[in-house]
Order: structure tokens, then C-alpha cells, then sequence
């Protein structure tokens, strides 16, 4: 019986014969020829604040935050990553298309 956290520990089991396999549920990262990532533009409930996302990233969650805190120092911005998304303080389209594309990922800027 599994718990309705978003977490999913075991909180209690009635079965004898089941046991825990604690499986590290981390994805693999591919190479940046083979991602394709989204470059956006938004200020939705951000009060009227521009911030670039970068989606379609696929990989682990450390690989993700390597790229955050390359983009972020190579901008000079504050940002974060945050549900498969880089998330950088203002408008850096241009740049950020210019910097991945150089790190050879497949990249466009949608959007407005």
C-alpha cells in the first residue's frame, strides 16, 4: 500500500512477500545533438516580468542544473530550474539560442 504523497514512500504493507527495490527513478541524459529545446519568452503571473524558458530538456535533474548555472553566469542574470525548465530573469532569447546552439543542441525560440 503505497501513500498518496507526492513523495510515494511505503508507509505499510499487508503482504509478506513484498519487498522494497528502491530503483533510482533518474532519466538519462542525451547527448545535445539529439535534444531539440524550446526557447520562450514569458511574463505570465510574473507580474509583468520577463523571464526565458528553456524547455524540452531531457535528462537528470544535475545535468539540468549544470546548464541553468552555465546559461545564468553566461547571461550575468539570476534564474533556476524548475520542472524540466530553465527559468532566467529577462528577456535573453538571442543569447541563450546563441550559447545552447554553440554547446550543439538543437534549438528555437517560439512564441512571442
Amino acid at each position: 500500500m503505497k501513500s498518496n504523497k507526492k513523495d510515494n514512500r511505503i508507509v505499510y504493507s499487508t503482504n509478506p512477500d513484498y519487498s522494497f527495490d528502491e530503483e533510482e527513478q533518474s532519466q538519462e541524459t542525451l547527448a545535445p545533438n539529439q535534444q531539440k529545446l524550446y526557447v520562450f519568452l514569458d511574463k505570465k503571473q510574473r507580474k509583468g516580468k520577463n523571464v526565458t524558458l528553456v524547455k524540452g530538456f531531457i535528462g537528470s535533474e544535475n545535468d539540468l542544473k549544470e546548464l541553468t548555472k552555465r546559461l545564468k553566469i553566461s547571461c550575468g542574470v539570476g534564474g533556476s530550474s524548475k520542472d524540466g525548465e530553465v527559468i532566467l530573469q529577462g528577456d535573453f532569447r538571442e543569447k541563450v539560442k546563441s550559447l545552447l546552439e554553440k554547446d550543439g543542441y538543437k534549438v528555437k525560440i517560439s512564441g512571442s
